[in-house]
């Protein structure tokens, strides 16, 4: 565990999601033992978590609820859905240690119908969840919140202020971004883009902790772009292309077709910048490399694979730190110790 060099860690998206966060976060969960986990954005982002047989396809509960002894919150710039909250709360088992900020904001059926007939959704791809309409609400000061809900009240706490406390007693925390960087309402390919800001800042925002609280950035790549719905998606690949590389993916909560394209080093660099990233982690290199998959030690790894992640790694001028070899959440390299510690040093 690195627990001295990461007491707070943000992890986000890199591309246009679909990255893999939610493999990589269930295995710092499971690997590092925070002591608090938080996830931010809303339901129109799905994580799933693979472990040990099992599936999970989260959009409300944070992804290291595997993590038993983790205290796992919803933070005030959340959007959540009471159903699917309360579902995956059941689903997850983590009943009594999951905690909703006050001020989340709650996306109704009406949010849905009203995004749901909205062209402009449609034209741009929305996943008609009811975020947008909710956002808008809520910049409208019309939104209700989760402190107006009687049955979120044993839910209900101030957490902002909790997981500062844990930040100040020197606790690790892992704060969970959702979305990509380049569907950022401000930095992503507007107005093919999420309604609120997905980068490690606009992340902080959300859950209220200062950035000279963070230790470290980390910035989840797949090793190809792949991207939901409408807007620019540089070098994609045709229908027959993706189906030959094994690049074909569904989108977790609204089951479209992925598109998809080859890795790119200008995206990635640029992300790397914005986010400021200490860190990267490679997901789905076995997708890339057939002969790799559940290889959890980086000398095992062919000379042609570290030779490509070492020509990645060069360009974005960042360390990359966790690579991922398969779906379940602990098929990873970590070179955490070996990279990490040497930096230190």
């Amino acid at each position: 565990m690195l627990r001295d060099i990461t007491p707070v860690t943000v992890v986000v998206g890199g591309f246009f999601g679909d990255e893999g966060k939610g493999k990589i976060v269930g295995y710092l969960g499971l690997k590092d033992r925070p002591s608090a986990a938080v996830r931010t954005g809303s339901i129109n982002a799905g994580h799933t978590v693979s472990f040990d047989g099992r599936v999970w396809k989260l959009r409300v509960v944070p992804s290291a609820f595997l993590c038993s002894a983790c205290r796992l919150y919803v933070p005030a710039g959340a959007l959540i859905s009471i159903p699917v909250f309360l579902n995956e709360v059941l689903e997850t088992g983590c009943s009594g240690r999951i905690f909703l900020d006050y001020n989340a904001g709650i996306i109704t059926e009406e949010h849905v119908a009203r995004e749901r007939s909205d062209e402009l959704m449609k034209q741009i791809g929305s996943t008609k969840q009811g975020v947008g309409a909710a956002n808008s609400d809520r910049i409208m000061r019309r939104l209700k919140l989760a402190k107006d809900y009687e049955e979120l009240r044993s839910y209900l706490r101030d957490v902002a202020l909790e997981v500062n406390e844990f930040v100040d007693k020197g606790e690790h925390v892992l704060i969970e971004g959702t979305q990509g960087f380049y569907l950022s309402l401000y930095f992503g390919t507007y107005p093919y883009v999420t309604s609120r800001d997905t980068s490690a800042s606009g992340v902080l925002s959300e859950v209220g902790v200062g950035p000279k609280k963070v230790d470290e950035v980390l910035v989840v790549f797949k090793s190809y772009v792949t991207r939901v719905g409408e807007g620019p998606l540089p070098n994609e690949l045709s229908p027959e292309d993706v189906e030959r590389f094994g690049f074909v993916e569904r989108a977790s909560v609204t089951g479209r077709v992925r598109r998809a394209a080859p890795f790119n080093l200008e995206l990635a660099r640029k992300s790397v910048v914005i986010n400021s990233a200490t860190q990267v982690a490679l997901t789905k290199v076995d997708v890339l490399f057939k002969n790799i998959q559940h290889v959890k030690e980086w000398g095992k790894l062919p000379y042609n694979v570290r030779k490509w992640i070492e020509d990645v790694e060069n360009v974005l001028k960042v360390p990359i730190t966790l690579i991922g070899t398969g779906e379940d959440v602990m098929a990873v390299i970590d070179r955490r110790e070996e990279v990490l510690g040497s930096l230190k040093r």
